[in-house]
């Protein structure tokens, strides 16, 4: 039976500076939710990549006294290093500066043309060049600026191509009642409707005159793509569009996730649906628009500056610490709070103390009582339940927490059978039963049933920190690591453990401040 497949993608990010942490959450999540899917036996395709155009960029470029692929070839090179460290395992890193992706993107916007959905005016509008986006009076903030950055707006006007985004205003409108679950959370589905499209849909700016750095118009020099079409269409130039035939595109496209932050939600469920109808191909099935991550009260942004290098933080507490804390401490979809403090109590909490604790424990009394040798003689009681049952439940709740993006959730559900079997130790006493011969069966049951628990929670954490289960894999020497082992008694028996190593190590806080 041929495999269901899964296409899943970030945004592609803007190089105009190194990445920060608030990239990181982004595609730490979407790694999260492709690795599940792949180890749930499903085809995935998982891209990530850079927005390389546009008139920021040959700015920076130009203070720098350098081109402008030579001012972001180091920058892109630094976050394929950055995902290097963070284990992301994407399919495909796509870069709108590709040959491939150009000479695609000069055929979209010719067959957009042709169709009369582009057309020429003039534009006239308020300008952030650092978010590179046009603004109406009516949507800057208090004092003028920019709602976003805050920065000065500039008036221009310029020859520009448009696209006849309001001419599908009323489809859009029939799509998103006919997909209630295409924009998620819900808030963000009311706040379209409510902020832009209801008000009536302008047309929109797709080519500029006042700079080169872009895709050029083929058939009107002078001319450069602007960012949205550019940009958006990478999830079907890297599938191979405009052949429609090609063997990615027909086997992937339509994407089964857009995974993007908040502020970004407009142009993923506005244009781009509108651009694809124009384009006559079938919609995403969903995107998501997550919260942002909030440091020292305000966003992490580039612009801002008020961040440090990620590797900071992984080489200091370790990779597997700061995807677990990107995945767990945030609720998807809301903002959350990033800072070392909360990093290192969440890693003390759940990672050393229950995850850690209850790996060594267990490994040491096997070693202790029988060698390090795993038998399951079954002789249960009715406090085994707790975590059998527990256990023999965990894949399916996973699933639908994981099905629901809710991957906090979802570890939330996998580190309670990590704290049942914690104190399933304390309620089986098992140094207690070590004391009489008589109980040797029933002791032995116990481990059993604790290292099987690990086995089923390292199963199923791989998805969301992949260096920890290999590690807990190692150390109880079993081959049944997929997913079509996860039935509770699968561990192997007469095998002998491996020796024991420290998972994560308590970090104390005095020495780190």
């Amino acid at each position: 039976m041929e495999n269901k497949k899964f296409y899943i993608t970030t945004p592609i990010y803007y190089p105009s500076a190194e990445f920060h942490i608030g990239h990181c959450y982004t595609t730490v999540i979407a790694d999260a939710l492709a690795r599940y899917k792949r180890l749930a036996g499903y085809d995935v395709f998982f891209q990530t990549g850079t927005d390389e155009h546009g008139q920021k960029i040959e700015k920076k470029a130009e203070e720098a006294g350098v081109t402008p692929i030579e001012y972001i070839n180091p920058i892109v090179d630094n976050a394929k290093d950055l995902w290097k460290s963070l284990q992301i395992s994407y399919d495909y890193f796509i870069r709108t500066t590709d040959e491939q992706h150009v000479k695609a993107i000069q055929k979209i916007f010719k067959k957009m043309y042709d169709k009369g959905d582009i057309y020429k005016g003039e534009y006239k509008g308020l300008y952030c060049t650092p978010c590179e986006s046009f603004w109406t009076e009516s949507q800057l903030d208090e004092d003028g600026r920019c709602p976003d950055c805050h920065r000065e707006v500039k008036e221009v006007s310029e020859e520009a191509y448009f696209f006849k985004l309001s001419a599908y205003q009323d489809k859009l409108v029939k799509f998103y009642d006919e997909h209630p679950g295409f924009i998620l959370p819900l808030t963000r589905k009311n706040e379209m409707l409510n902020n832009f499209i209801n008000p009536g849909l302008e047309d929109l700016c797709v080519s500029r005159t006042s700079f080169t750095w872009g895709v050029p118009v083929d058939f009107d020099p002078g001319h450069v793509v602007y960012v949205w079409v550019d940009a958006l269409s990478n999830y079907i130039t890297s599938l191979g569009y405009p052949d429609e035939n090609a063997e990615l595109f027909k086997k992937y496209w339509p994407a089964d996730l857009h995974l993007v932050g908040k502020e970004i939600v407009r142009f993923h469920t506005i244009i781009w649906p509108c651009m694809l109808m124009s384009l006559g191909l079938e919609l995403p099935k969903q995107v998501f628009g997550h919260g942002w991550l909030i440091i020292d009260g305000g966003k992490i942004s580039k612009s801002l500056g008020n961040y440090k290098d990620p590797r900071d933080y992984i080489n200091t507490y370790g990779v597997d610490a700061v995807r677990y804390f990107l995945l767990r401490e945030v609720p998807f979809g809301n903002d959350g709070s990033f800072s070392e403090e909360a990093l290192i109590t969440r890693t003390n909490a759940d990672l050393v103390n229950t995850l850690g604790n209850l790996v060594n424990r267990t490994i040491a009394m096997s070693k202790k009582y029988f060698d390090s040798k795993v038998e399951n003689p079954k002789v249960n009681e009715s406090v085994d339940d707790s975590i059998i049952s527990y256990a023999k439940m965990l894949p399916s709740l996973v699933d639908n927490k994981m099905n629901a993006l809710k991957a906090n959730e979802a570890l939330e559900d996998i580190f309670e059978l990590l704290k049942r079997s914690n104190k399933y130790i304390d309620d089986t006493t098992p140094w207690i039963l070590a004391k009489d011969e008589a109980n040797n069966d029933r002791l032995k049951t116990v481990l059993y049933n604790l290292l099987e628990s690990i086995r089923i929670s390292a199963i199923l954490l791989r998805a969301f920190i992949p260096s920890t289960s290999d590690r807990i894999f190692k150390m109880l020497n079993t081959k049944n690591i997929e997913f079509d082992t996860l039935e509770f008694g699968n561990l192997e028996t007469n095998i002998t453990l491996n020796e024991s190593e420290i998972l994560f190590n308590r970090i104390e806080v005095k020495e780190e401040k």
